[in-house]
């Protein structure tokens, strides 16, 4: 089934002072983190607030066919955490383990239901799409893995049981993850991914046609 673009506009208003106050203390933690670990650790954050606006605006449209929200390589586990605040039943899954434990908790601190599982969000039977694009891509900037991958157990969730999947993927990876998506969600739920220049693109599983309402499926917040 094929992914097709959803057209959409960011809701850029103000951003709500919890969330502010949230965003504040995960900016402090991660910096301490990165200090911390400087070179123990792939993690780089995407535009926190863009991320906000754009799950605030899925949510309003009720674009997604259900409220069960999972991070695809979540790192600090803020966009996870920012879909628990829009009330997702929210879930992250990291192959770092600190990155995982600093996640939950800042969840934690800040009393959100987020939960976090250390693994690879590659699902069980999907490696050999991994491996096609490892080929296919340079080692240098190819950095998924399959290693640790009993995250769905875990979790006790399938990938098709999730309703939107948010997930930044490094240069060279949208294609694999989308292939990924296509392959593994359920039919109807979105695939959220954040690029360079704040940009957001939202694709749907279908089983054919387009919904889009934009020429690129992407919307951007300048």
């Amino acid at each position: 089934m094929p992914l097709v673009d959803v057209g959409f506009s960011i809701d850029d208003g103000p951003v709500p002072p919890e969330v502010v106050e949230f965003l504040d203390e995960a900016d402090s933690r991660i910096t301490q983190f990165l200090r911390s670990q400087r070179d123990s650790t792939n993690f780089v954050s995407s535009d926190s607030v863009t991320v906000y606006q754009s799950l605030r605006a899925i949510a309003a449209a009720q674009l997604a066919p259900g409220n069960v929200f999972c991070e695809w390589g979540s790192g600090f586990g803020v966009a996870t955490s920012l879909a628990a605040m829009l009330e997702f039943s929210a879930y992250g899954i990291e192959v770092e383990r600190s990155l995982v434990d600093a996640a939950q908790a800042l969840a934690d601190d800040f009393g959100l239901g987020a939960e976090f599982v250390h693994g690879s969000f590659i699902p069980p039977g999907a490696e050999a799409l991994v491996d096609e694009a490892y080929v296919e891509c340079s080692p240098d900037s190819f950095r998924l893995v399959t290693e640790s991958d009993r995250a769905y157990h875990d979790l006790g969730l399938d990938s098709y049981d999730f309703d939107l999947v948010f997930t930044y993927p490094w240069p060279g990876e949208e294609s694999v993850v989308q292939r990924l998506f296509e392959r593994c969600a359920a039919e109807g739920a979105l695939l959220l991914t954040y690029g360079q220049r704040l940009s957001m693109r939202l694709q749907r599983k279908t089983a054919g046609g387009s919904e889009t309402d934009r020429d690129d499926g992407y919307s951007v917040l300048d």
